[in-house]
Formats: structure tokens, C-alpha cells, sequence
């Protein structure tokens, strides 16, 4: 780690770091560093990198403006996290803690739901393979709910599966940086030719997509269609069950999952060790209010993130043109209002 302290009479600090996430600046960071395992650039040859600092009060103005797009990303990401938050916290008191269930049978009235939907709830518990479960609820394995699939990866060596490619492909390093367990984009793209060696083929927008290698537990609802390589498992719900709620029972059920895996190298779940596992399935009324309720939060999310790419390909736009000087802030503020 290096400290960067600015001259805050020269540099403004949040100007620096603006600039230091730039383009113009990352590509100077990457061709002065060596070693091709784990790239490393030495401290003394920071020095060398060449920034653009204009007056302090057009910094301070370039600050503003792109301040605005981070705090209105940073506004929609937290709103983000406290849905989720809600509809996770629902998930649980419903399908894991059965509070609805246990409220009856104390003869308590349940909370934070109309009487219409207290009453699909049952009033008591009975005995299963798996423990007390409430009444009038089975058991499944969860690959009687969801169509399990996995994916492959078309060789590297053929171009014509990769070059101009057009179909989304994802692997668990997508996943890896999500805030929210959605996937709105792939890093890599395959061609025809590559989709046709992927057994699985272009799974539809709603498929939950669960990493099953190094590591396991990476989560998101694909919001596109898109083919995934080797490190997955895919879910596609089957009809009457909620994808968001085979979402949070992943979640929820991750220390079970890796509990099945194996290996020497690292660990990974399989199909055929993932489709026996046990789901405690409610009634299809319950299911279908679960999702009324849950739909709504998801949606509001996949908004959010939606428009906070919108602003942060904005605020990437705006940063190297403003920095250079080939965008006066007032230009910068009126696409911003427009936005």
C-alpha cells in the first residue's frame, strides 16, 4: 500500500482521488508494472506518472460535479442494500424462523402482514425427516423446484467461438464484484459457434446463478440472457416457485451447501450433490404471496442498479474530459441535469 498526501492548498484530496481512478492514471499504473503472476509497481516509480492539475477552483468545481453523480450512486446503492435487507429479513421469518407459524400457535396474531395473508399460515408444526416443519408443509429436494443445469467453457484456442462475440457469458468473477445479487452484465462475450458448445445453451433472465467452485456462494438473478462455463450452477424455477425465493434459500442454506462439497484442490459442489438437497416448501399460496411481497423490493433493486451504471458510465465519461480540460464544468452540469 502507498499514501498519497496532496498539498491541500494546490490539490484538492477528493480531485486526486478522482484522477488516480482515471483511466489516464490506471494505464500509467499498469505499464509501470512487472511480473506477470502478481503485477506489482514499485513506490519509487509512482513518481513518474504524469497527472493534469488545473487551479484549485476549477478542481474544486470538477469535484462538484462529479461529487453530485457519486453521492446520488451512493444514495440509490444504500437503498439498494436496505431492500434486500427487508426482503431477506421476510425470507427468514417466514421460511426459516416460521415466526407466522409460531404466532398462531401461541394464539398471537402474526406481524407485519394482513389477515389475508396470516391465514394462509397453519397454527401448529409437525415431525419430519429433517425436524419439526409447520403443518401441511413437505419437504423437497431442491431440484424438484428448480431445473438444475451447469455450463462449460468453449476452447480459447478457437476464435470463432470468442471473436465478435454477441452472447453474454458468464463466469463467478462477474459475481464476485456485485453489491446485488444481480447480473445486468458479462465481462466476456461468445459467438454462435460457442453457444452451441455449451450444453446448457442461453439461460433466460430469472435464472438464479449459484457458484459452485472457488468460491462457493457467489449469488445473483440473471437480469439478461446469457450461457455460463463450469463454475456454476444454474436454477431455473419450475412452475409455482418463486426465483427469489430459491434465491434466499441459497443464501440462507449456504453453510449446508459447502457442507456437500468436495475436493482436494478446492472445494466444489456438484449437480448431482446439490439437486438431493432438502427444501421446506410452503403451500402455493404462501409461495405466491412471498413473491408479491418480495417482487416489488427486487424490482425497485435491479432500478437502482440499472441507473446507478447509467450515472457511473457518466461520471467515467465526464472524468478524463473534464481532468484534460476538453469539458468546462458548466458543459459537464448541463448533461448532468439532463440526466
Amino acid at each position: 500500500m502507498v499514501i498519497v498526501r496532496p498539498s491541500k492548498n494546490e490539490v484538492n484530496p477528493r480531485y486526486l482521488y478522482l484522477l488516480m481512478r482515471s483511466d489516464v492514471f490506471q494505464s500509467q499504473v499498469r505499464s509501470l508494472s512487472s511480473g506477470s503472476a502478481q503485477p506489482q509497481l514499485p513506490i519509487r516509480d509512482i513518481n513518474q506518472i504524469e497527472v493534469f492539475i488545473p487551479p484549485i477552483q476549477d478542481q474544486n468545481n470538477i469535484v462538484s460535479v462529479l461529487g453530485t453523480l457519486d453521492d446520488r450512486i451512493a444514495i440509490l446503492a444504500n437503498n439498494s442494500v436496505v431492500l434486500e435487507r427487508i426482503a431477506r429479513a421476510i425470507f427468514k421469518s417466514w421460511f426459516v424462523d416460521f415466526d407466522p407459524v409460531r404466532a398462531k400457535a401461541e394464539g398471537r396474531e402474526p406481524e407485519g402482514m394482513d389477515a389475508t395473508t396470516a391465514a394462509l399460515f397453519p397454527g401448529e408444526f409437525r415431525d419430519s425427516e429433517i425436524g419439526e416443519i409447520p403443518s401441511g408443509w413437505k419437504t423437497h429436494p431442491v431440484g424438484d423446484l428448480a431445473t438444475v443445469m451447469g455450463g462449460s467453457t468453449p476452447s480459447t484456442k478457437e476464435p470463432q467461438c470468442w471473436d465478435g462475440g454477441e452472447y453474454a457469458w458468464a463466469t463467478p468473477k462477474d459475481l464476485s464484484s456485485l453489491s446485488m445479487p444481480i447480473l445486468l452484465s458479462t465481462a466476456k462475450k461468445i459467438t454462435s459457434q460457442g453457444l452451441a458448445r455449451i450444453s446448457s445453451g442461453l439461460l433466460d433472465p430469472g435464472t438464479v446463478l449459484l457458484s459452485s467452485r472457488a468460491p462457493i456462494g457467489y449469488l445473483a438473478i440473471a437480469e439478461i440472457p446469457t450461457a455460463i462455463n463450469q463454475g456454476f450452477i444454474a436454477m431455473k424455477a419450475k412452475d409455482g416457485v418463486s426465483n427469489l425465493f430459491l434465491l434466499f434459500w441459497t443464501k440462507a442454506s449456504h453453510e449446508a451447501i459447502v457442507s456437500r462439497a468436495n475436493g482436494s484442490t478446492f472445494l466444489e459442489i456438484s449437480k448431482s450433490a446439490f439437486r438431493p438437497m432438502p427444501v421446506i416448501v410452503p403451500g402455493p399460496e404462501i409461495m405466491a404471496s412471498f413473491d408479491a411481497v418480495a417482487r416489488p423490493l427486487y424490482e425497485a433493486i435491479v432500478n437502482n442498479e440499472k441507473q446507478n451504471r447509467t450515472l457511473a458510465d457518466l461520471r467515467d465519461t465526464l472524468l478524463p474530459r473534464l481532468i484534460s480540460g476538453k469539458l468546462r464544468v458548466p458543459e459537464a452540469e448541463a448533461m448532468l441535469m439532463a440526466v
